[in-house]
């Protein structure tokens, strides 16, 4: 069995946009166009001649109806295209993803968009089915598109096994797909850029991901009035519920429900956490903990 540890870093920034004008669609090249309404899909068709023969392949005539259902020419709800403007800044934006992390030493993986959806579940709980774009297939197998990368990654690490060697420095840039209620400049499909490191129990991994960062965010000319960095620690979790006494069998769901703070209401994470078990007085203190933002006066609580 794999005993690994990984690394990871979430970053938060001010609101700042940038404006992107899309073009009105150009009119067809053609001289006399036909609605889309009347465009009729191709259809295989055998069409007899005068020595017996056929035909392949012919495009049926449009019928002669009012009734046909118009195609929306916008792209899907919490979508969007890239038209050749707009792609020059996602390839000039993912260029940098990835220049970045090979001079750090990283190397790139990918892994399919269509997962189990099992495998999202055991890490957010049944609660992220809902925002999942997720079907059984024709193999009567539950499978979703990937709304992350991470839980891909754990597969593949546990799948390769003791055939890899650690430590392990891996970045990957990848679509993700996420139901969920949009808000301004989170759409439904999206990208992300991950940067892991497993295999290093120590916080010189930790250390590296931030440096890895900041060299990003130079090189894009963004500077701390901009952004700022939320590292999470799970060791510092554990010493909390240590404290309290919460047994360790429930590390992992008080995890799950940690990760929901500034997606639901506190009262929310306050009921779930006391579903599970944990003391209110555990409660307060694990909330009050989590609202440090300053090394500094993490050192000096007790």
């Amino acid at each position: 069995m794999l005993s690994a540890v990984s690394s990871s870093l979430l970053i938060f920034h001010k609101p700042f946009t940038r404006a992107l004008r899309l073009p009105l669609p150009k009119p067809p090249l053609t001289p006399n166009p036909r609605p889309l309404s009347l465009l009729s899909p191709a259809a295989s068709s055998l069409t007899p001649n005068a020595t017996g023969g056929g035909r392949i392949g012919a495009l049926s005539p449009a019928p002669a109806t009012d009734d046909l259902q118009k195609v929306d020419v916008n792209p899907p709800k919490g979508t969007r295209d890239f038209p050749p403007e707009d792609m020059r800044l996602r390839n000039w934006l993912f260029y940098n993803f990835k220049e970045v992390s090979r001079l750090f030493g990283f190397e790139e993986v990918d892994f399919p968009v269509l997962e189990t959806e099992a495998l999202f579940i055991r890490k957010a709980g049944e609660e992220i089915r809902d925002q999942l774009y997720c079907f059984e297939d024709r193999g009567n197998r539950r499978v979703a598109l990937r709304p992350e990368l991470t839980p891909s990654l754990a597969r593949l690490v546990i799948q390769k096994g003791k055939s890899l060697s650690l430590p392990l420095k891996w970045f990957a840039v990848g679509q993700c797909w996420r139901y969920e209620r949009m808000t301004r400049g989170r759409r439904r499909e999206h990208y992300q850029w991950n940067m892991d490191i497993i295999g290093v129990p120590e916080v010189t991994a930790e250390a590296e991901l931030i440096s890895s960062i900041v060299t990003f965010l130079k090189r894009l000319g963004i500077t701390a009035s901009d952004v700022g960095f939320k590292v999470s620690s799970r060791k510092v979790l554990q010493e909390v519920l240590r404290r309290y006494s919460i047994p360790e069998s429930l590390f992992g769901k008080v995890c799950i429900i940690i990760d929901k703070i500034e997606k639901i209401p506190v009262d929310d994470i306050k009921n779930e956490l006391k579903s599970a078990g944990v003391s209110e007085e555990a409660i307060e203190q694990l909330l009050q903990i989590l609202s440090i933002k300053s090394l500094t006066k993490l050192e000096g609580w007790s």
